[in-house]
């Protein structure tokens, strides 16, 4: 995977960017967000005015975007993010831009490995040492992960903040656990599902998990409160800055791609939004249902793998690094597989098809890179070189079709569970009654 992205999609990139002049500057989705950041603090400049923006357009294209040129991209990388992130960003703008790229690439490379090794102690699922590199060699050679790595995108230090959040909660760590959800909605579009469902989860006992609440609120309310001082009024001019990215990148959900395709965009759009409501108000029943559910027990891993693989399909943004967000959910449906297996033959083909959706990014970037290796060391496959980087489509062929099967497949294992949880109850109560 990472010699695809390196090798093959980087070369395409290239060659399209010199045919059409598109322009290519350090292209860091944290660029944007650091620059804001450094005026901001430094210079006291507002992140959200158009001039920091133009300034972010010369680093991050490497020029201004001329609207004249029908090729230029459309995304005018805005600081669209409430001013708060830069209290997480404070210490980088003293260092040289170049030096916080490395820092950080690694820095998100090791979170993405820890983090999946905290959702699997939410999940209550224990591997071998050797199942765990396994699954840290293939969430760091997934195409989610090498995307966010590479562009150095937020959307890794959000779920790897989500992570350390659910992994206090079902340690115990209760008020760090809500302090650390707080952190999380410096992207809030990603953040609203798992907030809804914890403080929903923690309001339902209010007297044992109050801490959980009175860490998310105080540690919310000092960013809110911060945020003010060092620029006030800055959430009407977050809310108008986040009106901009929607126009100009045309946000869509990852139903609306899909429909879209069918449909037409108009029609998408509809349908989309229909159905995301549906996918809402089935995933709001099934956490409802388990909103006592026990912070040691396995089904809050369950219930908070459903809200974040939720997240994916229902918020208006389809970049493949945000189904790292999809991570426990998959750790689950991995966990489970006999339950599926041993199904009807629906349920049994549904899991096929979406452990092929997942496997297919694996298995397109493995013949491409196969083909660029015999093209560019065997002279009479020298043609095969030129075909994998025109052929750079392969592995994103499933991509918006996985979050849709995990999802589907996540709430029927949630149902499951729920169906098994309250068999044993009926059981317990009877053995009860009749002794």
């Amino acid at each position: 995977m990472w010699f695809y992205v390196i090798g093959i999609l980087r070369a395409h990139q290239i060659a399209d960017a010199e045919a059409k002049q598109i322009p290519r500057g350090n292209l860091s989705d944290l660029y944007p967000r650091w620059l804001g950041t450094r005026e901001l603090l430094l210079h006291h400049r507002n992140p959200y005015s158009r001039e920091v923006a133009l300034e972010i357009q010369e680093g991050y294209y490497g020029r201004r975007l001329d609207p004249a040129r029908l090729n230029d991209p459309k995304d005018q990388q805005g600081f669209a993010y409430p001013v708060y992130v830069v209290f997480l960003l404070a210490p980088l703008v003293g260092i040289p831009f170049p030096v916080v790229l490395s820092v950080f690439y690694w820095l998100l490379a090791i979170l993405t490995a820890i983090a999946l090794w905290l959702w699997l102690r939410v999940l209550r699922w224990q591997l071998p040492p050797s199942g765990l590199a396994i699954c840290i060699l293939l969430i760091l050679g997934s195409f989610p992960a090498v995307q966010g790595i590479k562009l150095q995108q937020l959307s890794l230090l959000v779920a790897g903040l989500m992570a350390g959040a659910a992994a206090c909660v079902a340690s115990g760590f209760l008020f760090i656990g809500g302090a650390l959800l707080a952190l999380a909605t410096i992207k809030p579009q990603l953040a609203w599902p798992l907030v809804a469902w914890l403080l929903l989860w923690a309001v339902s006992n209010w007297r044992a998990r109050q801490r959980f609440v009175l860490g998310f609120g105080l540690v919310m309310a000092l960013l809110l409160v911060g945020a003010e001082i060092i620029l006030p009024g800055w959430w009407l001019m977050f809310a108008d800055a986040l009106g901009q990215y929607r126009r100009y990148t045309q946000s869509q959900s990852v139903l609306e791609v899909i429909l879209g395709q069918i449909l037409g965009p108009a029609v998408a759009r509809v349908v989309g939004e229909s159905l995301a409501v549906l996918a809402v108000l089935a995933c709001g029943s099934a956490l409802w249902k388990l909103k006592r559910s026990p912070a040691e027990g396995a089904a809050l891993g369950e219930a908070t793998a459903l809200a974040l693989a939720l997240t994916v399909v229902v918020v208006p943004m389809y970049a493949p690094y945000n189904q790292v967000l999809m991570v426990p959910a998959v750790l689950a449906l991995v966990r489970d597989w006999r339950f599926f297996t041993a199904g009807s033959w629906a349920l049994r083909l549904a899991y096929a098809a979406g452990a092929f959706a997942l496997a297919w990014q694996w298995m397109g970037s493995l013949f491409l890179s196969g083909a660029y290796l015999l093209g560019s060391f065997f002279a009479p496959f020298v043609g095969l070189k030129g075909w994998a980087i025109s052929g750079w489509k392969l592995p994103f062929f499933a991509t918006f079709a996985l979050p849709v099967f995990v999802f589907a497949l996540i709430l029927l294992d949630v149902r499951r569970m729920q169906q098994r949880d309250q068999a044993e109850r009926v059981g317990a109560k009877s053995n009860r009654d009749g002794g």
